[in-house]
Formats: structure tokens, sequence, C-alpha cells
């Protein structure tokens, strides 16, 4: 299946803000995220693994104050930017499922697969 722009490059910065996008998982709408961390943008299914619940407390407000860790805004679960791993909270050894992302020429993407698809019309 083909790549799909999720944003430009520049529109996430280390830590800050994430860029929510429409998708399909497991035959339900729904959203994804990317971030960027350690300069590296990482997607995540916003959904988080202790209640299937989206994350960002505000659009696009993933990382918890520190800025070390992705945090669910209802039960405080804290994830691992880099594998979405639960570090702390209820999600008690879960995790958040991976979108495999691509950055290049200035734009980042996100490629489906088969849990994870474009979103329906």
């Amino acid at each position: 299946m083909d790549e799909i722009l999720i944003c430009a490059s520049d529109a996430i910065d280390n830590g800050g803000k994430g860029v929510r996008f429409r998708l399909t998982a497991g035959g339900a709408d729904g959203t994804g995220f990317v971030v960027r961390y350690g300069g590296k943008p990482y997607a995540y299914l916003n959904r988080c693994a202790h209640v299937p619940i989206e994350l960002d407390w505000a659009e696009g407000e993933f990382f918890e104050s520190s800025k070390l860790y992705l945090m669910c805004s209802t039960h405080g679960a804290v994830y691992v930017p880099e594998t979405g791993q639960c570090a702390g909270g209820p999600c008690r050894g879960g995790r958040l499922r991976p979108i495999a992302v691509v950055e290049r020429d200035q734009q980042i993407y996100w490629l489906p697969d088969d849990y994870v698809r474009p979103a329906r019309a």
C-alpha cells in the first residue's frame, strides 16, 4: 500500500506538539499521531493500552511536562516515545501500537498495514 502524507517535517518539534491523522484501525474509525523525539519521528495509534481512549489532553498534546514520556490524559499511563512501551501507570506492561513512518524530502508519511489502513471516506 502507498505511503500517506501526514505533515511537513517542520510541523513537529522535538518533545513538542504532535500531529494527529485519521485512519481506520481494525475496521473502526480512529486517529494516529506522530511526534518527534531524539530527532526522529514516531507514530502510534492514538489509543491507550490501559483503556482504548485517545491519549492527548488537547489536540496534539501527547508529552507530559518533562517531555520525556508520552502520557494518557485520562489515567496518567506513560509510554516511552521510541518504543511505545508502558513506563508507568495503569498500562502495566502494555504498549502503544506503532505505525510505520518515513521522513523524506522534508515530509513525514505513514505506511498502512493489515490492521491500520487509510481512513474511510
